[in-house]
Protein backbone atom coordinates (compact mmCIF):
# COMPACT_ATOMS: atom_id res chain seq x y z
CA UNK A 1 0.00 0.00 0.00
CA UNK A 2 0.88 3.80 -0.58
CA UNK A 3 1.63 4.76 3.16
CA UNK A 4 4.28 6.78 4.94
CA UNK A 5 7.56 5.18 5.58
CA UNK A 6 6.79 5.43 9.54
CA UNK A 7 3.43 3.43 9.47
CA UNK A 8 3.35 -0.28 8.40
CA UNK A 9 0.39 -2.07 7.09
CA UNK A 10 -0.78 -5.60 6.30
CA UNK A 11 -3.84 -7.50 6.05
CA UNK A 12 -3.48 -9.87 8.72
CA UNK A 13 -6.88 -11.80 7.47
CA UNK A 14 -9.15 -11.00 4.73
CA UNK A 15 -11.58 -9.11 6.89
CA UNK A 16 -8.97 -7.02 8.95
CA UNK A 17 -6.28 -4.61 9.17
CA UNK A 18 -3.43 -4.43 11.43
CA UNK A 19 -1.19 -0.74 10.93
CA UNK A 20 2.29 -0.70 12.99
CA UNK A 21 4.17 2.61 13.15
CA UNK A 22 6.94 3.15 16.25
CA UNK A 23 6.52 6.67 18.30
CA UNK A 24 6.43 8.39 21.97
CA UNK A 25 8.92 5.23 22.97
CA UNK A 26 6.54 2.60 22.37
CA UNK A 27 5.11 0.34 19.77
CA UNK A 28 1.30 1.54 18.30
CA UNK A 29 -0.79 -0.61 16.28
CA UNK A 30 -4.28 0.00 14.95
CA UNK A 31 -6.44 -3.14 14.04
CA UNK A 32 -9.39 -2.41 11.74
CA UNK A 33 -12.42 -4.33 10.95
CA UNK A 34 -13.69 -2.62 7.49
CA UNK A 35 -16.88 -1.12 7.04
CA UNK A 36 -18.22 -2.80 3.41
CA UNK A 37 -16.67 -5.45 0.89
CA UNK A 38 -15.54 -2.92 -1.02
CA UNK A 39 -12.82 -1.99 1.19
CA UNK A 40 -11.33 -5.67 1.06
CA UNK A 41 -10.37 -4.86 -3.12
CA UNK A 42 -7.30 -3.23 -3.95
CA UNK A 43 -8.57 0.56 -4.48
CA UNK A 44 -10.29 0.35 -0.77
CA UNK A 45 -7.45 -0.78 0.81
CA UNK A 46 -5.38 1.81 -0.44
CA UNK A 47 -7.80 4.14 1.04
CA UNK A 48 -7.99 2.39 4.04
CA UNK A 49 -4.07 2.35 4.15
CA UNK A 50 -3.84 6.25 3.58
CA UNK A 51 -6.25 6.79 6.13
CA UNK A 52 -4.36 4.78 8.63
CA UNK A 53 -1.35 5.75 8.28
CA UNK A 54 -2.76 9.13 8.96
CA UNK A 55 -4.16 8.37 12.00
CA UNK A 56 -1.08 7.14 13.42
CA UNK A 57 0.92 9.95 12.17
CA UNK A 58 -0.90 11.87 15.02
CA UNK A 59 1.37 9.77 17.57
CA UNK A 60 4.37 11.32 15.66
CA UNK A 61 2.78 15.45 15.71
CA UNK A 62 2.30 14.84 19.32
CA UNK A 63 5.79 13.32 19.98
CA UNK A 64 7.40 16.35 18.31
CA UNK A 65 5.67 19.03 19.92
CA UNK A 66 5.15 17.66 23.18
CA UNK A 67 8.03 15.30 24.22
CA UNK A 68 10.14 17.25 27.34
CA UNK A 69 13.33 15.42 25.49
CA UNK A 70 15.55 16.59 23.00
CA UNK A 71 16.05 20.34 22.21
CA UNK A 72 13.75 20.69 19.22
CA UNK A 73 10.38 19.93 20.60
CA UNK A 74 7.77 23.02 21.48
CA UNK A 75 7.62 22.07 25.45
CA UNK A 76 11.33 22.10 25.87
CA UNK A 77 11.70 26.04 24.05
CA UNK A 78 8.78 26.37 27.19
CA UNK A 79 10.44 24.52 29.79
CA UNK A 80 13.22 26.48 29.14
CA UNK A 81 11.78 29.72 30.23
CA UNK A 82 8.30 28.94 31.69
CA UNK A 83 8.10 32.39 33.31
CA UNK A 84 6.73 34.02 29.75
CA UNK A 85 4.59 33.59 27.49
CA UNK A 86 4.81 31.50 24.33
CA UNK A 87 3.21 30.62 20.73
CA UNK A 88 2.83 27.40 20.99
CA UNK A 89 1.72 24.59 18.16
CA UNK A 90 -1.93 23.79 18.56
CA UNK A 91 -1.32 20.29 19.35
CA UNK A 92 1.20 21.20 22.23
CA UNK A 93 -1.93 24.18 23.10
CA UNK A 94 -4.35 22.03 23.21
CA UNK A 95 -2.26 19.35 25.29
CA UNK A 96 -1.63 21.52 28.18
CA UNK A 97 -5.84 23.13 28.10
CA UNK A 98 -6.52 19.10 28.75
CA UNK A 99 -3.81 18.99 31.64
CA UNK A 100 -5.12 22.11 33.20
CA UNK A 101 -8.77 20.50 33.37
CA UNK A 102 -7.23 17.26 34.54
CA UNK A 103 -5.41 18.67 37.19
CA UNK A 104 -8.83 20.44 38.24
CA UNK A 105 -11.10 17.49 38.06
CA UNK A 106 -8.44 15.38 40.51
CA UNK A 107 -8.40 18.03 42.52
CA UNK A 108 -4.57 18.04 42.05
CA UNK A 109 -3.57 14.85 42.21
CA UNK A 110 -2.64 15.02 38.66
CA UNK A 111 0.04 17.31 37.98
CA UNK A 112 2.40 18.04 35.02
CA UNK A 113 4.94 19.90 37.25
CA UNK A 114 6.48 16.91 38.19
CA UNK A 115 9.67 17.70 35.22
CA UNK A 116 12.16 18.84 37.89
CA UNK A 117 11.78 16.11 39.91
CA UNK A 118 11.78 13.70 37.12
CA UNK A 119 15.16 15.20 35.82
CA UNK A 120 16.22 15.05 39.85
CA UNK A 121 15.80 11.38 39.71
CA UNK A 122 18.00 11.31 36.28
CA UNK A 123 15.45 10.53 33.80
CA UNK A 124 16.14 13.88 32.06
CA UNK A 125 16.91 11.64 28.75
CA UNK A 126 14.32 8.80 26.87
CA UNK A 127 16.09 6.18 28.36
CA UNK A 128 15.90 2.49 26.97
CA UNK A 129 14.15 0.59 29.53
CA UNK A 130 13.97 -2.46 28.24
CA UNK A 131 15.63 -4.50 30.70
CA UNK A 132 13.68 -3.01 33.50
CA UNK A 133 16.71 -1.83 35.39
CA UNK A 134 18.27 0.93 34.33
CA UNK A 135 21.24 2.54 36.64
CA UNK A 136 21.17 6.28 35.95
CA UNK A 137 24.69 7.93 37.76
CA UNK A 138 22.95 10.60 39.15
CA UNK A 139 22.49 11.86 42.64
CA UNK A 140 18.61 11.16 43.41
CA UNK A 141 18.56 15.20 44.31
CA UNK A 142 15.38 15.42 46.82
CA UNK A 143 13.09 17.88 45.01
CA UNK A 144 10.06 19.92 46.62
CA UNK A 145 6.85 18.88 45.43
CA UNK A 146 3.95 21.37 43.97
CA UNK A 147 2.70 24.41 45.64
CA UNK A 148 -0.50 25.37 45.24
CA UNK A 149 -3.11 24.51 42.64
CA UNK A 150 -1.54 25.28 38.90
CA UNK A 151 -2.57 27.84 36.98
CA UNK A 152 -1.22 28.39 33.68
CA UNK A 153 -2.36 31.07 31.21
CA UNK A 154 -3.95 30.44 27.98
CA UNK A 155 -4.40 33.15 25.18
CA UNK A 156 -7.03 31.02 23.13
CA UNK A 157 -7.08 33.28 20.12
CA UNK A 158 -3.32 33.49 19.29
CA UNK A 159 -2.56 30.33 20.75
CA UNK A 160 0.12 31.48 23.54
CA UNK A 161 0.62 29.84 26.80
CA UNK A 162 2.13 31.12 30.13
CA UNK A 163 3.18 28.55 32.46
CA UNK A 164 3.74 30.23 35.57
CA UNK A 165 7.08 29.50 35.71
CA UNK A 166 7.03 26.05 36.45
CA UNK A 167 8.16 23.60 33.86
CA UNK A 168 5.88 20.56 32.90
CA UNK A 169 6.06 17.08 31.97
CA UNK A 170 3.07 15.76 29.47
CA UNK A 171 4.14 12.33 29.42
CA UNK A 172 1.21 10.28 30.27
CA UNK A 173 -1.77 12.49 29.05
CA UNK A 174 0.26 13.30 25.40
CA UNK A 175 0.33 9.47 24.83
CA UNK A 176 -3.81 9.41 25.88
CA UNK A 177 -4.41 12.25 23.52
CA UNK A 178 -2.36 10.81 21.08
CA UNK A 179 -4.63 7.28 21.37
CA UNK A 180 -8.06 10.08 21.04
CA UNK A 181 -6.92 12.07 18.36
CA UNK A 182 -5.94 9.10 16.12
CA UNK A 183 -9.21 7.21 17.12
CA UNK A 184 -11.01 9.64 15.76
CA UNK A 185 -9.36 9.67 12.36
CA UNK A 186 -10.19 5.28 12.54
CA UNK A 187 -13.59 5.71 13.70
CA UNK A 188 -14.77 6.95 9.57
CA UNK A 189 -12.75 3.93 8.31
CA UNK A 190 -13.98 0.83 9.88
CA UNK A 191 -17.01 -0.77 11.76
CA UNK A 192 -14.38 -1.54 14.72
CA UNK A 193 -11.08 -1.37 15.79
CA UNK A 194 -8.65 -1.65 18.26
CA UNK A 195 -5.82 1.21 18.97
CA UNK A 196 -2.75 0.13 20.90
CA UNK A 197 0.15 2.29 22.45
CA UNK A 198 2.04 0.51 25.13
CA UNK A 199 -0.27 0.53 28.21
CA UNK A 200 -3.02 2.84 26.49
CA UNK A 201 -5.67 1.38 24.06
CA UNK A 202 -9.20 2.47 22.84
CA UNK A 203 -11.50 -0.40 21.44
CA UNK A 204 -14.15 0.54 19.35
CA UNK A 205 -17.24 -1.64 17.90
CA UNK A 206 -18.14 -4.93 18.15
CA UNK A 207 -14.54 -6.59 18.01
CA UNK A 208 -13.81 -9.16 15.13
CA UNK A 209 -14.58 -12.48 16.27
CA UNK A 210 -18.24 -12.96 18.13
CA UNK A 211 -19.48 -9.02 18.08
CA UNK A 212 -19.58 -9.44 21.78
CA UNK A 213 -16.56 -6.67 21.90
CA UNK A 214 -12.78 -6.86 22.41
CA UNK A 215 -10.74 -9.00 24.42
CA UNK A 216 -7.88 -6.95 26.25
CA UNK A 217 -5.33 -9.18 28.49
CA UNK A 218 -3.84 -6.99 31.53
CA UNK A 219 -0.22 -7.67 31.67
CA UNK A 220 1.06 -9.15 35.12
CA UNK A 221 3.87 -6.09 35.87
CA UNK A 222 6.40 -8.65 37.38
CA UNK A 223 6.92 -9.68 34.19
CA UNK A 224 4.96 -13.10 34.74
CA UNK A 225 3.92 -14.26 31.01
CA UNK A 226 0.29 -15.10 31.70
CA UNK A 227 -1.68 -12.19 32.49
CA UNK A 228 -3.71 -10.99 35.58
CA UNK A 229 -7.03 -10.50 33.99
CA UNK A 230 -9.09 -10.24 30.73
CA UNK A 231 -11.29 -7.49 30.21
CA UNK A 232 -14.16 -7.35 27.22
CA UNK A 233 -14.83 -3.98 26.53
CA UNK A 234 -16.65 -2.18 23.57
CA UNK A 235 -16.57 1.67 22.84
CA UNK A 236 -14.24 1.94 25.85
CA UNK A 237 -10.36 2.68 26.69
CA UNK A 238 -8.33 0.75 28.78
CA UNK A 239 -5.10 2.34 30.18
CA UNK A 240 -2.45 0.46 32.55
CA UNK A 241 0.01 2.71 34.85
CA UNK A 242 2.97 0.51 35.80
CA UNK A 243 5.93 0.44 37.23
CA UNK A 244 7.75 -2.45 35.22
CA UNK A 245 9.62 -1.41 32.61
CA UNK A 246 9.92 2.66 33.45
CA UNK A 247 11.51 1.69 37.25
CA UNK A 248 15.61 2.05 37.46
CA UNK A 249 18.55 3.03 40.16
CA UNK A 250 19.57 6.57 40.75
CA UNK A 251 22.55 6.53 43.19
CA UNK A 252 21.77 3.12 44.41
CA UNK A 253 18.26 3.80 45.33
CA UNK A 254 15.47 1.78 43.17
CA UNK A 255 13.17 4.91 41.83
CA UNK A 256 10.27 4.91 39.15
CA UNK A 257 8.55 7.50 36.66
CA UNK A 258 5.53 8.33 38.47
CA UNK A 259 6.14 11.06 40.44
CA UNK A 260 4.18 12.60 43.29
CA UNK A 261 3.50 16.08 43.18
CA UNK A 262 2.62 16.44 46.31
CA UNK A 263 6.31 15.27 47.56
CA UNK A 264 8.38 15.30 44.25
CA UNK A 265 9.14 11.65 44.81
CA UNK A 266 7.92 8.13 43.06
CA UNK A 267 4.78 7.47 44.53
CA UNK A 268 2.19 4.52 44.85
CA UNK A 269 3.41 3.05 48.16
CA UNK A 270 2.50 -0.68 47.36
CA UNK A 271 1.82 -0.70 44.27
CA UNK A 272 2.88 -2.01 40.57
CA UNK A 273 0.10 -1.50 38.64
CA UNK A 274 -3.17 0.24 38.20
CA UNK A 275 -5.53 -0.41 34.92
CA UNK A 276 -8.74 1.94 34.30
CA UNK A 277 -11.59 1.72 31.89
CA UNK A 278 -13.52 4.39 30.79
CA UNK A 279 -14.91 6.48 27.67
CA UNK A 280 -11.82 8.48 26.92
CA UNK A 281 -7.75 7.52 27.32
CA UNK A 282 -6.39 10.92 27.59
CA UNK A 283 -8.79 10.73 31.00
CA UNK A 284 -8.14 7.13 31.93
CA UNK A 285 -4.46 8.05 31.80
CA UNK A 286 -4.96 10.36 34.22
CA UNK A 287 -7.02 8.54 36.50
CA UNK A 288 -4.72 5.72 36.66
CA UNK A 289 -1.83 7.42 37.86
CA UNK A 290 -4.30 8.85 40.27
CA UNK A 291 -5.09 6.08 41.66
CA UNK A 292 -1.47 4.63 41.64
CA UNK A 293 -0.41 7.95 43.83
CA UNK A 294 -3.38 6.72 46.14
CA UNK A 295 -1.25 3.80 47.17
CA UNK A 296 -2.15 0.10 48.16
CA UNK A 297 -4.33 1.63 51.08
CA UNK A 298 -6.14 4.24 49.55
CA UNK A 299 -6.95 3.23 46.05
CA UNK A 300 -10.17 1.01 46.91
CA UNK A 301 -11.44 4.20 48.62
CA UNK A 302 -10.64 6.54 45.67
CA UNK A 303 -12.19 4.26 42.94
CA UNK A 304 -15.18 3.88 44.85
CA UNK A 305 -15.82 7.32 45.45
CA UNK A 306 -15.05 8.47 42.03
CA UNK A 307 -16.87 5.73 40.54
CA UNK A 308 -14.14 3.82 38.40
CA UNK A 309 -13.40 0.68 36.78
CA UNK A 310 -10.15 -0.17 38.01
CA UNK A 311 -7.71 -3.08 38.97
CA UNK A 312 -4.76 -3.26 40.69
CA UNK A 313 -1.87 -5.56 41.51
CA UNK A 314 0.17 -4.95 44.70
CA UNK A 315 3.93 -5.67 45.66
CA UNK A 316 2.83 -9.35 46.96
CA UNK A 317 1.16 -9.81 43.65
CA UNK A 318 -2.41 -10.14 44.78
CA UNK A 319 -5.24 -8.39 42.61
CA UNK A 320 -7.76 -5.61 43.54
CA UNK A 321 -10.89 -4.42 41.86
CA UNK A 322 -13.48 -2.17 42.24
CA UNK A 323 -17.20 -2.97 41.69
CA UNK A 324 -17.16 -1.21 38.74
CA UNK A 325 -14.89 -3.03 36.77
CA UNK A 326 -16.95 -6.44 37.17
CA UNK A 327 -19.33 -5.38 34.20
CA UNK A 328 -16.06 -6.07 31.93
CA UNK A 329 -14.14 -8.63 33.82
CA UNK A 330 -14.03 -11.95 31.79
CA UNK A 331 -11.74 -13.80 34.11
CA UNK A 332 -9.27 -13.09 36.54
CA UNK A 333 -6.04 -14.80 37.92
CA UNK A 334 -6.85 -16.47 41.46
Amino acid sequence: MDVPQRAAVVRSRPAALRATTRAMATDVTAHLVPRTEEDSGEEGERALGAGVASALEVFHEVEAACTRFGSSSALVRMNRSPDRWHRVPRVLFDALVEAHTAHDVTGGSFDPRVERALRALGYDRSLLFSSGDVVVHARPAVCAGSRGAWRPRFRHATGEVHLRGEPVDLGGIGKGLAVRWASARLAPLAIAYLLEAGGDCYAAGPGPDDGLGWRIAVEDPTGVEEPVAVLRVVDRAVTTSSVRLRTWRAGGKPVHHIVDPATGRPGGAGLLSVTTIGADPALGEVWSKSLFLAGRTRIATLARRRGLAALWVDEAGAIGTSDALAPYLMWRRP
